[in-house]
Parts: C-alpha cells; structure tokens; sequence
C-alpha cells in the first residue's frame, strides 16, 4: 500500500492532526500502530508506514478522536513534539533582497536573466496600494498627494505587497521612447512618461514569453514576485518546480500583511482587474507533513510538468497556511466578490492573470486531497499552500 498519509500540525497548541486516505480502507477494520517517529497501518492485508522528519515526535498516548471519514480515510488527533530549528522556506525574497549586495533577477519559468547584476543602496517597503484613496480619510483637505507617485532612483528598489519596483535606466530589455520593443509590447511617446495603454505595458521574458511585469513610466518596471527569483550574484540559479514557487510566494503574502496589518480576508486579481479568487486565511502556524503517496504533493506537481521529491526520503515537511477560498471565475460568487471589494477589511492582491489561474489550480487539487467531510467550511472550500 502506498500510504498516503498527511499530517497537519499547529504549533500554537502543539497539536497535531493525522489524515490517513486509502482506497483499502473502505475495507474496515484497519490498525493503526503509533510509536514516537513512526506510524503504520494495516488494512486488508497491506501495510503502510510514514517515518517522520527528524525533529518531530508524537506522544501517543495522546491519541483521540479516531473516526472514519467518508471516501476512505482516517482522522484522529493527538499531541507532537517539535524540536527547535524549523523548516526553510522554499524561497525568501527579503532574504535575497538587502541592501549593499549585489543581486540577480531571473525569469522564473526558464531562468533566463532580466536583470543583470546591480547593488541597490536603499531596499524599501511600499504602502499598501491603496494608500492614495485612505488619504482621503486622514486629511480635512483635499489630497495633496493626488497627483504625486513613488518612483525608484537608480540605486533603489521598492518592496510592494506583491511586486518589486526597480529604476528600468540603462536597462537593455526596457525601451526608450519612441523606440518599440516586442518583448515589453511598449509603444513610447514622445513626451510622455507615462504610460497609458494598459495592453502595451506588460513586459515578457525574451527566451519563454512568460508575463513578468509592467512599465509604470519610462523609467521604472513592476516585477511580480511571483514571476522572477532574486538570488545573490555569488550564487548560481537554482530552479524551484513552478506550483512550489507559486504557492510559497502567495502564503507568504498571506502571512505577512495578516501580521503587519491583522488583515485575514483577501481578493486575488489579475492584472486585468478581474477577481479571480476570495481567500480567508485561517492559520499560519501549520506544519504540513506528507507522504509521498500523497494526491496533494504529486498531483499539483506534475501537473504543470514539474519534477518534485521531498528532502527527507520517504515524507515532505513544509511550513503552510490554511486556507478558505471561493473561486470567482466566470462570475461565480459575484455577489459575494462584489461585497468584498467594497468592504475595506479585505486587502486585495495582485498577480498576473495567468498565475491566478494557476494558483486557483493549486488550491482546487489540495482541497480535492482532502476527505469530502473536510473539503468545505462555512460554504468555502478548504486548501493547504505550502511555503
């Protein structure tokens, strides 16, 4: 037996919950065996096993809760113990991002170079996108910044929710008016910096054509994070299976503005201004352990042709945030989506089109990973994003 196992562990109360999903166990009665690093299972004469990552042990003399869920699995409760250290990130961009060091941008897709090795002298984090339209609710006047707009200077980037803002001067890939250029799709003006044709701003990898960005003016470009890697100029590229790089970047989102702002309610847009999702965060301290039977871990992964194994043998370890979410393609939940743009409790999150598109993937394949009775919540549906 393959033994999918998935074990879903919050830190805040030390707790730690097991999903055991297998066809065999329609076929009850089954045996589940636990020893502090190690479960089994027995089920019409097969036998599954997950060993744990070093670091973790279970206490199971805690087990309870033990019942069966529709679909054929397993669910119980029970106490773990996690020894200090944790799990790294799949990908770290403030980590890759300092000042007074020299960097490299990449297309994550292909791992062709946007930009070429800089050293930015100041790395700052932007206000929120909609600083502009809360000023209104600070002043007693009218905005004096209406007409005022944040621009890098050569030696700066700029840090938003979910893009990087860099001066584009001297940069090869970017045109100067009134050149054109096809891998931008930027027709300058003559006298303009501004660039007013939405459609002709977006810039693309030379080699893959993948969407990374856009030109805001003439001399400054928008890269989302989820498109490009920053890494250190001493180190070579090393490339991240493209649903892992997208899912971590998104969590980490997720996690940030939670804790900076206390915002838990999320629109996802793309960059053609549509909603393409609703997302609740629900927590953000699970430690997400899988086997690698398991449909969450193989499935979302090769689906978009990536190759990924775990770094610990027989199981993966991740750090993840539950998630609820509500699809908001071709109009479904507008009602809903429509309150949420409204409602100034909800942060909304950019990204291109096409990554909302994969990242509604991503979640609809770790919600069908689940047991049906854990799928949905509160009419939402259940996914995990691995970080």
């Amino acid at each position: 037996m393959a033994g999918p196992f998935v074990l879903e562990i919050r830190r805040g109360t030390g707790s730690a919950s097991l999903l055991v999903r297998e066809a065999s166990l329609r076929s009850l009665p089954a045996d589940i065996s636990l020893a502090p690093a190690r479960l089994e299972l027995q089920s019409a004469g097969a036998c599954g096993a997950l060993e744990l990552p070093p670091g973790l042990s279970l206490a199971p003399a805690s087990c309870r809760g033990l019942r069966s869920l529709p679909g054929g699995a397993l669910h119980l409760r029970l106490r773990l113990r996690e020894a200090p250290g944790g799990v790294e990130l799949v990908y770290n961009l403030r980590e890759s991002l300092k000042p007074q060091k020299n960097c490299i941008f990449y297309c994550q897709s292909c791992g062709d170079v946007i930009v070429k090795e800089r050293k930015f002298l100041r790395v700052l984090p932007l206000p929120s996108e909609n600083w502009s339209a809360l000023v209104e609710e600070w002043c007693c006047h009218p905005n004096p910044f209406a007409k005022s707009t944040l621009h890098p200077q050569r030696d700066d980037c700029f840090l938003g929710d979910t893009f990087v803002l860099l001066n584009s001067e001297n940069e090869s890939h970017v045109p100067e008016p009134p050149i054109c250029c096809s891998e931008t799709g930027h027709h300058a003006s003559q006298n303009g910096s501004t660039l007013k044709s939405k459609e002709n701003t977006r810039v693309f990898c030379k080699r893959c054509k993948t969407m990374l960005g856009e030109t805001i003016s003439s001399d400054t470009i928008k890269y989302y994070v989820t498109e490009v890697i920053v890494q250190p100029s001493e180190e070579s590229f090393s490339t991240i299976p493209r649903s892992q790089f997208v899912q971590s970047m998104v969590a980490q989102c997720l996690m940030e503005l939670s804790s900076a702002k206390s915002t838990f309610r999320f629109t996802i847009k793309g960059d053609d201004g549509k909603i393409y999702i609703l997302i609740w965060l629900l927590n953000s301290d699970t430690l997400l352990v899988e086997s690698l039977g398991s449909s969450s871990s193989h499935n979302v992964f090769t689906l978009f042709g990536d190759t990924f194994l775990p770094n610990s043998g027989a199981v993966g370890t991740w750090n993840a945030v539950k998630v609820l979410y509500q699809p908001c393609v071709k109009s479904r939940n507008k009602e809903l989506a429509d309150a949420w743009e409204n409602d100034f409790g909800v942060h909304p999150l950019k990204f291109p089109s096409e990554t909302c598109l994969e990242l509604l993937l991503i979640l609809g394949l770790s919600t069908t990973s689940l047991p049906p009775s854990l799928q949905c919540m509160n009419s939402f549906q259940v996914a995990f994003l691995k970080m």
